[in-house]
């Protein structure tokens, strides 16, 4: 059995590696991005990442800032560098779950308010008529409702506890 090169062992990290941070809800491109950009140990720029990767330089200009969006990567200066620098956040487990927590209380907001709009909608038309279809609806309209204030007063409680690195 011969032992890998260091540039087999840093493709096989980065590919295991960018599995994991795209189960929170990474594109591939995005995941693969920031696994790279993590292994590295300069900052890179957009030429260097669209050479590493085999992408358009394009496609990581977007990659980036979906990563720096999310606080995942920082643009660094470096004297006598006239490009953007790009290097990614080190504090892996507090940044990736402030970014998730973050995440779900958006969604959940934006799925309970529309929720409420369906309920309205539902009680207006309990008004003009009485169904079994109806109260249904209503019962798991409820329960749905409910659902997502749990969760959401979940990954709040969350986010006001702080989110600090395992020891």
């Amino acid at each position: 059995m011969s032992i890998p090169k260091n540039e087999e062992i840093r493709d096989n990290l980065m590919i295991e590696f960018s599995k994991t941070v795209g189960n929170f809800g990474l594109s591939p491109v995005e995941a693969r991005l920031f696994a790279h950009l993590y292994l590295s140990k300069e900052p890179l720029t957009l030429d260097d990442m669209s050479e590493a990767l085999g992408k358009s330089k394009t496609s990581m200009s977007t990659s980036v800032r979906t990563l720096s969006d999310l606080n995942l990567v920082t643009r660094v200066w470096k004297k006598g560098v006239r490009k953007d620098l790009y290097q990614a956040n080190n504090q892996l487990f507090k940044t990736f779950m402030n970014s998730y927590i973050n995440k779900w209380i958006d969604t959940t907001k934006h799925q309970k308010d529309a929720l409420e709009n369906n309920k309205h909608l539902i009680d207006q038309k309990r008004k003009e008529e009485s169904s079994e279809e109806l109260s249904n609806l209503y019962e798991r309209m409820h329960d749905i409702l409910e659902f997502h204030i749990l969760v959401e007063r979940l990954f709040r409680s969350m986010k006001e506890t702080g989110i600090d690195e395992a020891d």
